[in-house]
């Protein structure tokens, strides 16, 4: 279980951020932490959010750039 945890807090932490904006990468990092600790149940859930969260808030957008998120995307937005 531990080993679980740490896997998903690092995978976490090393996808976290999309956006160019400090709270876009918190939102998306904790979202994206959030799935990848879902494999580990509720803590599991709870430390990947925390750790995708933070991670998103302190990388800038040039070491980290999964693109621009969906809920900015116009093209995804309906008419």
């Amino acid at each position: 279980m531990k080993m679980l945890a740490l896997t998903s807090v690092m995978a976490a932490a090393l996808l976290a951020g999309c956006g160019t904006s400090t709270t876009d990468r918190t939102a998306s990092g904790a979202g994206i932490g959030a799935g990848i600790g879902i494999l580990g149940g509720p803590p599991g859930i709870v430390l990947g959010a925390a750790a995708g969260g933070a991670t998103g808030a302190v990388t800038l957008p040039d070491q980290v750039d999964l693109g621009k998120p969906v809920w900015k995307d116009s093209e995804n937005k309906p008419e």
